[in-house]
């Protein structure tokens, strides 16, 4: 074996020993936040585990805010969850709705297609606010290669809706639907869309989606 040889096979070996190294840091960082926010029995801890990574991954966020959907969860709780990784605290919880063509009670079905009317998962970046059809909305752009990558082509955005209302859940049993947007309470929309806008983390999770087939853009 000459020494070329020998010279690149070391530096692999070193290349693969910090990959090793970073993801068993990365979890084990993820595992204290969790324990330290004392979010056993709130957030799922997959979910927030992947968060956590697609938010140490990003380079261009400019808030330490992480917001999380968890759409493993029914349209009957309040699966969106807004996090100050500062303060470590749970700054707002909200219903949030999924598409009409994603599920009904749950979320099952997810697509990165224009007309689809289906929800998207991954990790998006949020930008800024403005009032369109919907009235005060927020546009976020999809990260995530093949994944959401397509939100702002398709205007998945944030924004109030009177079927995500929780008394639409007692007449229907659930949230209703939206195109595929995260439609929330007209009573929180603009509380929620102040606190996240300008470059932080959303992160939708589904327990239907494997985080290996996930693609990272460019971040």
């Amino acid at each position: 074996m000459n020494f070329g040889r020998k010279t690149l096979i070391f530096f692999i070996g070193i290349l693969l020993s910090l990959t090793v190294f970073t993801k068993e840091n990365n979890q084990f960082y993820a595992k204290n936040l969790y324990n330290e926010m004392k979010l056993n029995g709130l957030i799922n801890y997959q979910a927030f585990s992947q968060a956590i990574d697609g938010f140490n991954k990003t380079k261009n966020k400019e808030k330490n805010i992480l917001t999380i959907v968890d759409f493993s969860l029914p349209s009957t709780v309040k699966r969106m969850f807004v996090l100050d990784l500062d303060k470590k605290a749970i700054l707002l919880q909200s219903y949030v709705a999924h598409g009409k063509n994603t599920g009904d009670l749950y979320a099952k079905s997810f697509s990165n297609k224009s007309n689809s009317n289906k929800s998207s998962v991954g990790l998006f970046l949020t930008e800024g606010s403005y009032n369109g059809r919907n009235g005060y909305s927020l546009r976020l752009n999809g990260l995530e290669k093949g994944v959401n990558d397509n939100a702002k082509k398709r205007n998945i955005v944030v924004h109030g809706a009177d079927y995500a209302n929780p008394k639409f859940i007692e007449t229907s049993g659930r949230l209703g639907r939206s195109l595929g947007c995260f439609a929330v309470p007209e009573s929180v929309n603009a509380e929620i869309i102040n606190t996240i806008k300008g470059k932080s983390i959303l992160y939708v999770y589904s327990n239907a989606i494997k985080p290996q087939n996930q693609k990272y853009a460019t971040l």
